[in-house]
This record gives C-alpha cells, structure tokens and sequence, in this order.
C-alpha cells in the first residue's frame, strides 16, 4: 500500500516551522506532504524532508487526498477549520486547545495512552498543552508502577509559549536593561521597560505569575489545562491536582516542580530506574556533582527531562521532581507527529 498524505496547516507559525524540521528528522512514513497556510502566506516557499514545497491556502479544497492533517493554529481557526477537513476525509490532530475536552476527542500522548488515537468519532485527535507535555510522560511512567493520587505543580513557562510575540518582547526587554541597574530599586525596571508586550509585566529580570486569561476563581486557563489535561490523558477523571503558573525571563522550554502523591509507596531508587527506562524521558539526576536538567539543557531535544527526584520528608507516599520539556517541541510539534505516525501505521496495516 502506498505511504498516507500529510497536510500541515499552519506551516509557516512558529510550532509549524519546528515541524517541518521534526517531519526531516522522523521515520520516512509519509508520501505526499502539502504545506497550507492563510492566503497572505500562500506561494512561500518552505523545505521540508530536503525538497521545496510551495504552501497553498486554507481551503475545503486544500484537504481533497488528504489522509492526515496536523493543525498548529490558533483555537478560533481549528474550531473552524478542523471539521471541515475531518469532513473532507482526512483525520486530524490538532494542537489547539479547542477540542482538548470534548468528550469525542481523544486527547492523547504516544507514550501515556496511545491506544486512544482509535478512539476518535470526530475523526480528530487533540494534543495537550505544552505545560501538561512538559511533564506527563514522566509522570505517566510513574503512575503505571505507584498509582497516581494527587499533584502540587508549579510551572516556570518560557516566553515561547506566548509565541514568536513573547520571544521578540523578551529579547526586546534583555537588549533594554542589559549593562543597567535596573532591578535594584522598586519601579525601575517598569520605567525602562513599558512594553510589555503578551505579558502583564516585564520578563526580563523578573518572573510573572500569570500564564493563559483569567478563568473562575483567580485561576489562569494555563493553570486549569494542567488540571483538566492531566485528569483527562491519565485517565484520572477525580485526580487532585494543584497548579500555578508562572512565566520566566527562559526562551523556550518549559519547566516543574512536581509534588506527586501516590497509592503505593514510592521509593527514590525505584522512581529512578522507571524514569530511567521510560521511553521520551531523559534522567539527570546526580546533586551530589550538581547535574539535573535547565533549560539550557534541554532546549532543542525531544524527551522529557527529569530530576532532583527526592522522597518527601513529610509523606512517605510522595515525590518531589524537576522537570524540563521544550515547549515547542514535545509540547507542541514532536507529540502532534508522533500521534500522526501512529496514524499513518493504522492506515497501511
């Protein structure tokens, strides 16, 4: 049987262009890869897998002979777009948060609940956030062996994931207070800094406790996507989960701390070697000579990167970690093609 076709919409953003380069580094599994964008970008010219493709515009017709379509566009155009192609005969997965929690849409991790991409009576398949990602395949190798009770996660998000906007403001603000004082005095660095850009104070110099839009009760939609995510991708529907959200002046990748309660007792060594032979995870764990993973490390890889993985002093039946996840690539563009792959497989068996 011939290889499946592949649409990527949204290739020109910033997720859509890391998955042209993961498509050129992944198993060869696709024939046909057609690029589709908005009109004003329609013409470009992108490389993918080393060959130059022209990118078409987004239309009903873009989709004709299309088996599989990775959306990485913003929510109001998948909510939109998605059905169409889906109706149009090709499977979807999206990146969007618009189909996340909808209950005929499986939101799905290759190495967590794989076998959930069957499952799609929309014929579209969500993938989660990139804060949920930065953590979940760790945390769902743990699960299988010690039966996850209850999460207390704090996240320190990159700029990245307010997208190229928060990476270009970011820049802008370090290249604004670099060889200054600013920082020293209370309001000195705001006096420098007056834009802000997507975020609701300067980055630069500073964390910002905020991440997403205002939901009920103080939470940030960042903070309730880990909850809602976690409970759904584990299938976990009365996890108690505790999240806040805070974003770093860090480029891209995304990074926990994770209080994780479970059933059976952990121990550190046990916790240890299951990270270690986790598929997707990348342990680093050696205080003793200062190594455990920064972003600075881990910027650019694939796996999830844990460690500082301690048994908690007070609770028996919990674990403290560090996490450590690219959000631009686990979190967003590689989980989108390793579901697509699992696709692709079904439709040549």
């Amino acid at each position: 049987m011939s290889k499946p076709s592949l649409a990527v919409v949204g290739a020109t953003g910033a997720v859509g262009t890391v998955m042209l380069g993961i498509l050129s580094e992944r198993p060869d599994v696709w024939g046909e890869i057609r690029l589709i964008a908005s009109a004003r970008s329609a013409g470009k010219k992108l490389i993918c897998r080393g060959e130059e493709l022209t990118v078409v515009a987004l239309t009903p017709e873009s989709f004709d002979g299309i088996d599989v379509a990775m959306f990485d566009v913003p929510d109001e155009i998948s909510k939109e777009w998605a059905p169409i192609a889906a109706s149009r005969g090709a499977i979807v997965v999206d990146n969007s948060g618009a189909f996340r929690m909808d209950a005929d849409v499986p939101l799905v991790v290759p190495e967590v609940n794989p076998q959930e991409v069957a499952n799609r009576p929309r014929g579209i398949i969500s993938n989660p956030n990139c804060t949920t990602l930065s953590m979940i395949v760790a945390l769902g190798a743990l699960h299988q062996d010690y039966d996850l009770q209850e999460l207390v996660v704090s996240s320190y998000q990159a700029a990245s994931g307010a997208g190229q906007a928060g990476i270009d403001i970011l820049r802008e603000q370090i290249s604004l207070v670099a060889g200054t004082t600013a920082g020293d005095t209370p309001g000195d660095l705001r006096a420098i800094i007056s834009n802000n850009g997507p975020f609701p104070a300067p980055l630069a110099l500073n964390v910002v406790p905020w991440a997403g839009s205002l939901k009920a009760d103080g939470y940030s939609s960042e903070e309730l996507k880990v909850r809602n995510e976690s409970r759904k991708i584990l299938g976990l529907p009365h996890l108690k989960v505790s999240v806040t959200c805070v974003r770093v002046p860090v480029m891209t990748t995304h990074s926990l701390t994770v209080h994780a309660v479970f059933a059976k007792e952990p121990s550190r060594k046990g916790a240890q070697e299951i990270l270690h032979n986790a598929a997707g995870v990348k342990l680093v764990d050696d205080p003793e000579n200062y190594k455990f993973p920064t972003p600075a490390d881990v910027v650019g890889t694939d796996p999830t990167w844990v460690g500082r993985v301690r048994k908690s002093i007070d609770d028996p039946m919990a674990l403290d970690m560090f996490v450590c996840g690219d959000n631009l690539r686990k979190g967003a563009a590689l989980n989108t093609a390793q579901i697509a792959e699992l696709l692709a497989i079904e439709l040549t068996s």
